[in-house]
């Protein structure tokens, strides 16, 4: 098909120069439709490299995704404690974390805290909420600066301490808020690293049995990571319920579009603190 239509218009310069009005006018105009054509295609793969199309957005990512203007702010914390310490760390924590829930002085709740059982061994996770976004938190931060008994344990909690990291969370308009639960069950917590897209029909499926605990996504930290948290009688049902999804129409098609968007994942099997409202 190329062939037949430089055919035809090889033919018609031919005709145009047989026509011309001057010697080489012909000439002129093949060397001015070649010298056109080479720019327009020019014109077109610059575009095609260097102009992307963009969706107009009116407001933050982040505020698309979350339930209201009013949602909650979630904290996660991530302790790697020294082998030989973790069940002193476990007993600090177990005696000063619960008071500061209890007191309405603090606007937070600690939504939940647990020993990671598979993945980073002898590391604590904290779970806290500030309803109230980042003024409550700023209250909290300043509140507990003048709170002696949680200074010592601070201090004290350092000495245990390989490192230490947090992010700050908001939760997904289409999860539920996590509630306290009874037990005992274990906990899943799934880390993605990944450009932010929804999981919602995903979610969808997968909250027949309670499993679904909470869904976060970071704001302050490592951001584009997303956290899911499931709970599970044993890690058999883990593998049952797992399992199970791939009976449900639409799954495997979600998983497909999915997994190419994730740049790394962490999953860490997690059993509750005595003194944690998740059980």
């Amino acid at each position: 098909m190329a062939t037949r239509v430089l055919q035809r218009v090889s033919r018609g310069l031919d005709r145009a120069n047989s026509r011309a009005p001057w010697p080489g006018h012909g000439a002129a105009l093949s060397r001015g439709f070649v010298v056109s054509s080479s720019r327009n295609r020019e014109d077109s793969w610059f575009k095609s490299v260097f102009v992307r199309k963009v969706d107009p957005r009116k407001d933050a990512h982040s505020n698309l995704l979350t339930k209201n203007e009013e949602s909650n702010l979630y904290k996660i914390q991530f302790h790697n404690v020294k082998p030989e310490c973790l069940d002193s760390y476990n007993k600090l924590c177990e005696d000063v974390l619960p008071s500061i829930h209890a007191d309405k002085y603090y606007p937070c709740e600690l939504v939940g805290t647990w020993n990671t059982w598979y993945g980073e061994q002898d590391q604590a996770v904290h779970l806290w909420r500030y309803r109230g976004g980042y003024p409550a938190l700023t209250e909290v931060m300043n509140k507990l600066r003048q709170n002696k008994e949680f200074m010592e344990y601070r201090n004290e909690r350092g000495k245990m301490l390989l490192s230490r990291r947090n992010q700050l969370l908001l939760e997904f308009s289409f999860w539920n808020e996590p509630v306290p639960r009874e037990g005992p069950n274990i906990y899943e917590l799934r880390s993605y690293q990944l450009r932010v897209r929804t999981r919602a029909r995903a979610i969808g499926y997968r909250q027949h049995n309670r499993e679904a605990v909470g869904g976060f996504f970071s704001q302050i930290g490592n951001l584009y990571m997303v956290h899911h948290l499931w709970a599970y009688k044993d890690l058999q049902s883990r593998e049952d319920t797992r399992n199970a999804a791939w009976q449900h129409d639409g799954w495997d098609e979600v998983v497909y579009y999915t997994v190419p968007l994730i740049q790394h994942m962490d999953s860490r099997i997690m059993i509750p603190m005595k003194a944690s409202p998740l059980q």
